[in-house]
């Protein structure tokens, strides 16, 4: 072992009193390996100073506490949400229930009316959680059918409202937003009553 020095093994087997016969030998006459075992023997004593570390306490109750207080309120919000959205669907069925479908209903109210209804939809739709359930393809291809009729209806709004154009088309423009943003609250209300919020 004369033109080769010990390994770090090698090093820690004589520490440990388990290096071989050779390996003593050649710590004894190399000067390099001498200074690395005095290095190995500073880092350990430098590392037995260091103050000891007591684990923390049993955090799993704590943790535990708060994910199901952290549940509790998803639940209450959830159901929350589903008492608003169907609030206002009843409020809105209530209100335009004497005529005898929802196309006559819309057709009897003012522009005011319809921009209100529009406005008290989009805030049901609001309370609505989008990242708290897992949507299925088919309510995640209705929802964004949805929306896509909305987004051409703002549109063409936003267009007739620039312009002059017959009061009558932009009332009919938001009988039909309030259609869809019926439809598409009472498509979140379906999908977060069989989820089970």
């Amino acid at each position: 072992m004369s033109g080769i020095h010990c390994s770090m093994e090698d090093l820690l087997a004589i520490r440990d009193g388990q290096g071989s016969a050779a390996a003593r030998r050649h710590l004894e006459t190399c000067a390099e390996c001498r200074e690395e075992y005095e290095l190995l023997h500073q880092r350990i004593a430098a590392l037995k100073a260091l103050p000891s570390f007591s684990p923390p306490r049993d955090r799993w109750p704590a943790v535990k506490e708060a994910l199901v207080a952290e549940r509790r309120r998803r639940k209450f919000l959830g159901w929350f949400s589903l008492a608003a959205a169907a609030s206002v669907a009843i409020f809105l069925a209530l209100r335009f229930a004497a005529p005898a479908t929802e196309g006559e209903a819309l057709d009897q109210v003012t522009l005011e009316e319809l921009v209100t209804q529009s406005q008290m939809l989009e805030e049901a739709l609001r309370s609505f959680d989008p990242t708290s359930r897992v949507l299925s393809g088919r309510a995640a291809g209705a929802i964004a059918d949805l929306e896509d009729q909305i987004a051409l209806l703002d549109a063409q709004l936003a267009e007739a409202q620039a312009g002059r154009v017959d009061p009558s088309i932009v009332r009919e423009l938001w009988a039909e937003r309030v259609r869809l943003l019926d439809a598409l609250v009472r498509v979140h209300a379906t999908r977060a009553a069989y989820v089970g919020l």
